[in-house]
């Protein structure tokens, strides 16, 4: 990190959803790069037990607060990656994720105006909807149902990002925008409906691991790591445009099925259940943006990735 402020020799960073699985990584970086930080969070889908190594450290505060109400806080850097980002969480409440993603960016990004702080948004490979075209390069605008069960995070974000593009354009504020793709690695939740941790907790505990169609639907897997460096490349750089940021490898989910049974317990049998609505079928970054302009590009593969997630699931649930 280059930026200080003027009255301060370490910069002072906001992290919205600091106590989710993005945000407590993105803080265990900030902090061993000896930053200030301080962490927001109404414990939705967070949990503080992911901060535990950071309490009572002297560069570290914890604010339990929701985003959709406003704050009033001295910082350099905006990190906002408050909102629940899996299926199972999002839909359980779309109309509190739709004001939570609306109402927490128009806040945060009033709170940036306010005192003159860096600003990232947290956006989503969603907003691509289910894409005609793959893979997905930034200036593709999407295919996105405005009424399914999906809408309120995939237009949330969309709308999250017009917020900022605005707010860059009228009020000169210094945005990025990454449009993350499929992330996993330690610290996800069991039962947070994502594909991998799906998976590997099923195959712990001897389960079938469900298949949702036919299996031929394609993701890209980016490990937590390596996606928490590209954010903060991003955050350092003078791009004030969208970019991806992900894993350009694809893996049909059955493909993946079979991976992780392989590691874990290879006579696990696959079930079988229709698709759900608005699933896309296929979803893989276009990252020629963050390779010419970042220099960054994933460096963990989907074993060793995998092998680490499933290490800690051991540890955390069994």
């Amino acid at each position: 990190m280059n930026l200080k402020n003027k009255n301060s020799q370490t910069t002072r960073n906001l992290v919205t959803g600091g106590a989710g699985f993005l945000g407590s990584h993105l803080i265990d970086r900030l902090m061993k790069n000896n930053e200030k930080v301080i962490s927001l969070d109404n414990y939705f889908t967070g949990e503080r037990s992911n901060l535990k190594q950071w309490i009572n450290h002297p560069n570290f505060e914890i604010i339990r607060h929701d985003v959709t109400d406003s704050i009033q806080l001295e910082v350099d850097r905006i990190w906002h990656l408050a909102c629940p980002a899996s299926p199972v969480h999002y839909q359980s409440n779309p109309i509190k994720t739709s004001k939570t993603i609306f109402l927490g960016t128009y806040n945060m990004l009033g709170l940036a105006r306010r005192v003159g702080a860096d600003f990232l948004l947290a956006s989503t490979s969603e907003i691509y909807g289910d894409p005609e075209i793959n893979p997905q390069p930034e200036t593709y605008r999407g295919s996105v149902n405005t009424t399914g069960i999906r809408s309120c995070y995939d237009e949330g974000k969309r709308i999250a990002e017009t917020l900022c593009s605005d707010y860059r354009r009228i009020h000169n504020l210094n945005i990025k925008i990454v449009r993350i793709f499929n992330t996993y690695g330690p610290r996800m939740k069991a039962d947070d409906g994502r594909v991998i941790s799906n998976f590997i907790f099923q195959a712990l505990q001897g389960k079938p691991l469900p298949i949702y169609g036919d299996g031929s639907q394609t993701r890209s897997f980016c490990y937590v790591d390596d996606l928490i460096e590209g954010m903060i490349k991003l955050m350092d750089s003078n791009l004030n445009s969208p970019t991806n940021i992900g894993n350009p490898e694809q893996f049909t989910i059955i493909e993946l099925a079979k991976k992780i049974k392989q590691l874990i317990n290879p006579e696990l049998k696959l079930i079988y259940h229709p698709l759900p609505e608005d699933d896309p079928l296929q979803r893989q970054p276009d990252i020629t943006k963050a390779i010419e302009n970042l220099s960054w590009q994933p460096k963990t593969s989907l074993e060793n990735g995998i092998n680490l997630t499933i290490d800690w699931f051991k540890k955390a649930y069994f």
